[in-house]
């Protein structure tokens, strides 16, 4: 059972990345799956959640009205589209799984991805 993120990179003030989470070994359709970020010297920042079927999503108010996670559950795949970012945005992001509804705190998680950097620079 593994999840596995793909997408993170670098890109300059205002651009855009999609980042993408997808499972080996079980399926994404019975779970929200959230994303995390980690900026350095920081604790684990909620970011996004999305439900088992892409019905219901949750914003932290720092990437609302930016950022779009959406959900194929055919491919197995979950995605954030980021745009518009900000150098406050540069951090390490995971994607997490968890069983049934959405929630926002860590500890309600049961599968972690490894984690993609994403750096917002000039």
């Amino acid at each position: 059972v593994q999840l596995q993120a793909y997408g993170g990179g670098w890109v300059q003030p205002g651009g855009s990345l999609r980042l993408s989470c997808t499972a080996s070994g079980f399926r994404l359709d019975d779970y929200a799956i959230g994303r995390f970020r980690q900026a350095p010297g920081k604790e684990h920042e909620f970011v996004t959640v999305i439900n088992w079927s892409g019905s219901t999503t949750y914003y932290a108010d720092s990437v609302k009205g930016r950022f779009t996670i959406s959900r194929d559950n055919a491919k197995n795949t979950v995605y954030l589209q980021m745009n518009s970012l900000k150098p406050e945005d540069t951090a390490v992001y995971y994607c997490a799984a968890k069983y049934g509804t959405i929630a926002s705190g860590r500890g309600s998680y049961d599968y972690w991805g490894q984690g993609t950097q994403v750096t917002v620079s000039s």
